[in-house]
This record gives C-alpha cells, structure tokens and sequence, in this order.
C-alpha cells in the first residue's frame, strides 16, 4: 500500500515533464590508427601535444623499445568537435597505414536515461514525503527501505547518464606509433598449394634453427667428455686386440706329446707277435 501511494503521487510529474527532445544526436566516436614515424618518441610527444592543445588528455601510454623495433601504444581522449581534426594530424606526423573510426548513435538512450531519471527523482521524492509522515514503526521501516532502493536505482541511472555523457562529449582514439622498420602485417589471403608451401618451409626453417641451437649448446660438452672416452675406448679395443695374440703365440703345438710334471710319456709297446 505505500509503494501504490508513492508511485500515485509520482504520476503527475510526468505530465509537467520538460520536453526531453534534443537538438542534436548523442554520437560516440572510436577510432584506431597506425602510423610509421622516424622518431617513435619523438612522434609520441607530438601525438600528446596535439591532443593535449585540442582540451583532450592521454587515456594510456605503452612504448617498447628494442634493437630491432620502437612502438608506442596510446589511447587518447579527445573531445567530439575536434576528433577529426585531431586524427588528421596525428597522420600528418609520419606515414599511416591503418586508420579505422566508428559511430555509435546514443540519442535514443540517452533520452530514455533522462526521462527514467526524472520520473525516478520524483518518486524517490514521494517516499520522502511519505517517510516524514509516518505514523507507526511498521511504516517507518517499509517506508525507509523503499526509500533506499528508489535512491540506488537512481543512482545507477545517473552513473549511466554520466557515462554516456563522458562517452560523448570525449572520444577515445588508439594510436600505435611504429618505426621505420616495421612492416604492416598483412593478412594472408591466399590459399592452396602455395599457401601449404611456404608454412612447411617456414616451419622447416624453425625446426632448423632449434637443431643448430641445440647442436651449438651440447658441442662443447661433447668436446670435453667425448674425446677422453672416445680415447678410453680406442685403448681398451687395441688391448683386447694384442691379448688373443699373446696367447696365440704360446700356446703347444698340436703335434707335441703333452707332458705333465715334467715327466715323459712311456714310448708305445710293440705289438704282440703271435704264436708260431
């Protein structure tokens, strides 16, 4: 029964509502650039002044720098009247290569959000005069956590009246800044035969460079343990060699009578002749 009484006393705010129609649309501008400059650093500052003189501010800044390559990375907040203006002469600061900007019409949301907020102030007003003439403990605590609950959802509602706000008033733009050597990576649109080719060669060529890194890291171990064995057992081999020889040489010849303790085998006995 207290919500009905709050939200009757809300509905004639609506009708002396103020006309929510605009004049101009709610347009959030994105946009993502990529420029090859001489001077990666050099090209950042300029991209930050340029931004910073239209009323805008730096959102993000990554930069890298290497032996091979320099990039920046930032993410630039510039406002709506100057987007384009801006973008055109961070271009200007070397060579573009990419640029890519979207739209994004908010109008109709934006309108939604500014009649929910107002028909929200008003009910959150309701209760309030609701509260203030609560009579008894029961209608005190409902009338209070209605309150609590109109008042967050309002809260929520101007959160994203002030997002859309900050969205639109402030475009957001990526810049990456890359120096002379980088080349823009191109998306392969090829297929078939070729296409199989050239990775199975790009692969081989990987698989090549691990081997020769392995090889080159196991070489020196190799050298250091595997000439002492390898002469270990070439010595080993040649000994073995040389033994079968040595007892070659003196074992008794087949031909010989065996003895043993030095004495002399017995001569053999004739045959016996026989009888006459």
């Amino acid at each position: 029964g207290t919500e009905a009484g709050a939200d009757r006393g809300a509905a004639p705010a609506g009708a002396g509502a103020p006309d929510l129609r605009v004049d101009q649309r709610s347009i959030i501008y994105t946009g993502s650039m990529r420029v090859q400059v001489d001077d990666v650093d050099r090209a950042a500052r300029d991209a930050i002044a340029l931004v910073t003189a239209a009323g805008g501010f730096v959102g993000g800044d990554q930069r890298r720098s290497s032996a091979a390559e320099a990039t920046a990375d930032l993410e630039l907040r510039v406002p709506a009247a100057k987007f384009t203006a801006v973008v055109d002469d961070i271009a200007k600061l070397g060579t573009q290569q990419r640029r890519e900007i979207t739209t994004e019409d908010v109008t109709e949301e934006t309108v939604d959000l500014d009649a929910r907020i107002t028909s929200q102030r008003a009910r959150v007003e309701n209760a309030r005069r609701l509260l203030a003439r609560a009579t008894t403990i029961s209608d005190l605590v409902s009338l209070e956590n209605e309150l609590a609950r109109r008042e967050a959802d309002l809260a929520s509602l101007e959160a994203k009246k002030r997002r859309l706000a900050d969205l639109t008033a402030l475009s957001t733009v990526t810049v990456s800044l890359v120096g002379p050597d980088a080349r823009l990576a191109e998306e392969e649109t090829d297929a078939g035969f070729l296409v199989g080719l050239k990775g199975g060669w790009k692969v081989f060529l990987t698989s090549m460079t691990v081997l020769l890194t392995v090889l080159g890291a196991i070489l020196p171990w190799l050298v250091v343990f595997g000439v002492p064995l390898g002469l270990v057992w070439w010595l080993a081999r040649r000994r073995r060699q040389r033994r079968p020889a040595a007892l070659a040489v003196g074992a008794p010849s087949p031909a010989e009578p065996a003895t043993a303790a030095g004495v002399t085998a017995p001569p053999p006995v004739p045959g016996a002749r026989s009888a006459p």
